[in-house]
This record gives C-alpha cells, structure tokens and sequence, in this order.
C-alpha cells in the first residue's frame, strides 16, 4: 500500500507538512469496483461480530457487508445497485407498535431513489424504494449523499438526502420514515441547506443527542443546521474550509456519554482527516490515516472486540477497500505536530 502513497505526498508537499501516518489494524479484501461511503453495525449481542456496511459505486454496484477481519460477508451484502453512493444506519425504526428493526438507508442514484434494508436480516422494507427530489429534472434529481436522524423525543426517524447538484437554497430534503398499515413510506418535511455552487454536496452528517446535522459544501466549508425541522432552517454556522487542501469530504461524528466528541473530516486530496470539537467546533488536529483520496468515513466509541477495545473507525480508500482503525490510536493530540 505504500506505492500508493508517496507520489500524492510529493506532489502536495507544498499544501503542509507531512503528518506523521497512522496505519490501520484491518484493511477489507476489496470490492468489484469503487468504495464511497461506510456504516457501522454494532451488534447487541456480541460487539466483536458487529457489521461494517459501505458501498460500492458502480452501474453493477453493491452494499458490501464486512466483518471486523474485513472480511466480506456474502449473505449480508446487497448486489445489483445501480450506483449506491452513501449509506447511513439507525437503530430502532418502529415497524408497528411491538416491533423494532435496525435498519440502513442507502441512495440508489441511478435509480433516483433511497432505499430501505432492515439490519442484520437484510430484509428490503421500501417496496422497491422511495423515490426522491421528484419535483427536480436532470442531476438535480440524483441522489448522492444520506444521513439518518432519529429525534430523541419522539424516536421519529429521518433520511436527510443530498444531490449531484441543486440551488443554493434548499438544496438537501429531509424525509420522515414512516411505518403504518399499508406499509412503510417516506415523506417529504422540508426543504433546506445552502450550497455554494462551486462543487456538490456529499457527505452528511448528524449529531442525534445534539440535534445538528453536518453537510461538506465541497471547496467551500462544513455547514451546521439543525436536524429537527422544527427548529427551523437557518444556518448556524459555515466552518473549517482554511483547513482543507480542495475538496472537503467525509464527516464522522465521535459521540461519548459526558457530551464531548470530535468531527473527523476527509481532507481529500492532502489524503488526511481534520478533527474538530463536537462541541465547539473549533480546530483540534489532522491525521494521515494512510487512505487515499477519501470519500466517506463512520465512527462508533463503544468497544468492538480486541481488535478495537476503544471503538472503531472506518474510511474508504481508492484502493477499492476501507481501513479500520482503533479510535483510541487517532484520538487528537497523540503525536508530534510537525514542523
């Protein structure tokens, strides 16, 4: 993997020092064709035989299931996509009043739609799939990123969606996932999010417990929103761009029970990650994790086996694989700042 490595280091010295690498415990056997975007599963039972999900962008793409071997699990993936191209997960979507299911949501581009699995059963719970941004033509109507919100007080749950493109306001739409006698269905909240117009909008992002929703307005910043539409559409707050080589990417979320946390966020083409405070928002650090042109990332604290007692930490790499790291290891403030 280190051939891949030092040509996109000497080409882009001259955008910052060089970071100290921190390699991986598990690199994935690799996909058929092109990893965007990860999940991760944690079992109730046993959080060493937990799932990690990421996608495989493609015409003839895939949901890839992997185990904390990285190996790939072949009953659990999900094969003949037409371009999957972001995947998030939730817990506990109400099928009725005595049944819950995990579930992971996924953006079917080719298709114009998301769609709907239930975890670990892999069943499909969306009749096909839900079909999104209709009132839009042309890639205004293709489905690129996805985040999941579920509302502590209610346990309502929401797919946030992103495009290939759209206007400078409005430009995510965010729909309730609703289950009821005549089955489960999606339906359109609000509009909301501004763009900048210079790239797309990919990767999204949301703090449950702190209500905000992340979305990286490529070449431009990190925007903040809240999550519940209740709380209205107003920006809270654009961040972090004179961080960022070019395209800003990837947004994980690290949660902890006292409240603190970080945002890790792909610095795509200096092929590193940026932290930044939960809390705050402000700049803590920036890692080589020894990915390659990073799309999309996910993040859980809680311990997953011995491989990761301190929580793990997922991110696409263009070698058509993702990296595993123990979060304990990437944690910021853990090395030399270089000079």
């Amino acid at each position: 993997m280190k051939v891949l490595r030092y040509i996109p280091l000497l080409i882009f010295a001259a955008c910052g020092p060089q970071l100290p690498e921190v390699a991986p415990e598990v690199i994935t056997e690799k996909t058929l064709h092109d990893t965007d975007d990860p999940a991760i599963w944690v079992n109730p039972k046993d959080a060493a035989q937990s799932i990690v999900f990421g996608t495989d962008k493609d015409t003839n793409g895939a949901i890839y299931a992997f185990d904390l071997d990285g190996k790939i699990i072949e009953d659990k993936t999900i094969r003949n996509v037409k371009r999957p191209n972001n995947v998030d997960l939730e817990y506990g979507f109400a099928l009725n009043d005595s049944t819950q299911t995990d579930i992971i949501v996924f953006t079917e581009r080719e298709e114009k739609r998301i769609r709907m699995f239930s975890v670990p059963d892999m069943q499909p719970l969306d009749n096909g799939g839900f079909p999104v941004f209709t009132d839009a033509t042309g890639e205004e109507q293709l489905p690129m990123g996805v985040a999941l919100y579920k509302k502590p007080q209610t346990g309502d749950i929401y797919a946030i969606v992103g495009r290939k493109t759209g206007p400078t306001e409005g430009y995510l739409y965010q729909y309730q996932l609703q289950s009821d006698a005549t089955g489960i269905s999606a339906k359109l909240v609000r509009k909301f999010g501004g763009f900048s117009g210079k790239k797309e909008i990919e990767a999204i992002a949301v703090d449950n417990e702190k209500g905000f929703v992340y979305y990286s307005d490529e070449g431009h910043g990190i925007r903040k929103y809240h999550a519940d539409p209740a709380q209205g559409d107003a920006e809270i707050s654009l961040f972090g761009s004179e961080y960022f080589k070019k395209d800003i990417e990837g947004i994980a979320i690290a949660r902890y029970d006292d409240g603190s946390g970080y945002l890790y966020v792909s610095n795509q083409q200096r092929h590193s990650f940026v932290i930044f405070d939960r809390n705050t928002n402000a700049f803590l650090d920036e890692l080589d994790l020894t990915t390659v042109e990073t799309d999309g990332c996910d993040v859980v604290t809680v311990p997953m086996g011995p491989k990761f007692p301190n929580g793990l930490f997922v991110s696409m790499s263009d070698s058509q694989q993702f990296y595993f790291h123990d979060l304990a290891k990437i944690k910021p403030g853990l090395y030399p700042k270089p000079e």
